[in-house]
């Protein structure tokens, strides 16, 4: 019971936040997502300590776990633009491609950035 209690609170947590962002999003009429919204939010909360990990761990893995589950509405969806894959199926695709490339490209070279930052961070730390 305890457990089933624990992880009904962290979800609620994580649904607060992805709510409150998508109500953000709907008022201030932004141009971004409400799920992006709600995912910066988040880590902002975890970066600055608001939120401790281990009130919404549980749950997130549980998420995390059954993350297959959430694109079955979407695989449906897809089915029923068999025209227009027939028509522009090479463009969207490359599209894709494309896009995914440079995410790709962008978080790495992010990534590397900041770990060399730190590197440096931590190297002059340890020769003071």
């Amino acid at each position: 019971m305890k457990n089933t209690l624990l992880f009904l609170f962290q979800l609620s947590i994580l649904t607060l936040i992805s709510g409150g962002a998508n109500y953000i999003v709907k008022i201030m009429h932004l141009p971004i997502p409400g799920s992006v919204l709600g995912m910066i939010a988040l880590y902002l909360c975890l970066t600055k300590g608001i939120i401790k990990i281990k009130y919404i761990e549980r749950a997130s893995l549980f998420l995390i776990n059954h993350l297959a589950l959430f694109f079955i509405p979407f695989a449906v969806g897809f089915m029923t633009y068999g025209d227009l894959i027939r028509t522009s199926g090479i463009q969207l695709l490359l599209m894709i491609a494309g896009s995914t490339i440079i995410g790709l490209a962008v978080t790495s070279g992010i990534s590397q950035f900041l770990s060399e930052k730190e590197t440096i961070k931590h190297e002059r730390s340890e020769s003071v």
